[in-house]
């Protein structure tokens, strides 16, 4: 039994080292960790697409894609200032069908798919009031974590907690109820931090794509105290996806002073 357990560790070990990869370059703010890519990206790419297409044709079918031709204009004037930057965090980027849509919806959101599919929507510009450089620290955000193929890390974490519990099942029989209780324990002593440093990193180079593309850093400070402002219960940070609005303002407010000098630079 020692042995098997032995061999199958062996076995998920050269699996991780196989599969560890950097999807970007640092940028200013020096954003670097090696990620686990067990997922094809053409996988997760043809998902993507798929699943965008569905969203914009309900949206359709419903009368709420793209009503408000003026803003949907900003959004992509935004996304056209920010997408020439990708290239400082990886060469094949700007290449990407960049693609932006406005839905019609009180939804407080945005998002950008693998493949660089970004959907707005009417809830957040209008709740939050949002000016064109506030746009495009939001939109620098989403368009990181299609960068850092975060969907894509995620994923991968997913299928090696399945992995996982495979071998722990095979190596000590363990029942299905108790590998419910493990599985769920991986999940929030595991992945869990994995998706506060998601955020993380898809704030640092958010603001510095926005910087670079002529936008104020500090924005992304002004929409997070806006958000905040929103946000009148706010679970304790360690059992949140996301980092408390005081922590990531403080962040972003650092980040800010790093930047300006490539804000004011590309101003000239």
């Amino acid at each position: 039994m020692l042995y098997l357990r032995g061999l199958l560790l062996a076995f998920v070990g050269m699996l991780l080292a196989g599969c560890m990869a950097h999807t970007t370059q640092g940028g200013a703010l020096g954003v670097q960790r090696s990620q686990l890519m067990m997922v094809p990206a053409e996988a997760m790419e043809e998902g993507a697409q798929a699943a965008y297409s569905k969203v914009l044709s309900d949206a359709k079918a419903k009368g709420k894609l793209n009503r408000d031709r003026k803003t949907h204009n900003r959004l992509k004037v935004i996304m056209n200032r920010l997408v020439p930057h990708t290239k400082v965090f990886r060469a094949d980027a700007p290449s990407w069908a960049w693609e932006v849509n406005l839905i019609h919806e009180d939804t407080l959101n945005a998002w950008c798919m693998p493949g660089g599919k970004i959907a707005f929507y009417t809830g957040i510009i209008d709740q939050l009031k949002l000016d064109n450089d506030e746009i495009a620290a939001i939109m620098g955000h989403e368009m990181a974590h299609a960068l850092r193929e975060h969907s894509r890390e995620r994923a991968s974490q997913d299928q090696l907690r399945q992995v996982g519990l495979m071998i722990a099942q095979q190596v000590t029989g363990a029942s299905g109820q108790v590998m419910q209780l493990a599985d769920i324990a991986t999940y929030y002593t595991i992945s869990l931090p994995y998706s506060r440093e998601h955020e993380r990193e898809a704030d640092a180079i958010g603001v510095e794509l926005a910087a670079r593309a002529g936008y104020d850093p500090k924005a992304a400070v002004r929409v997070w105290k806006k958000m905040s402002a929103l946000s009148k219960e706010q679970p304790p940070e360690f059992l949140s996806t996301h980092p408390a609005p005081q922590s990531r303002i403080i962040e972003l407010e650092k980040a800010a002073k790093v930047l300006t000098p490539l804000y004011l630079q590309s101003k000239q």
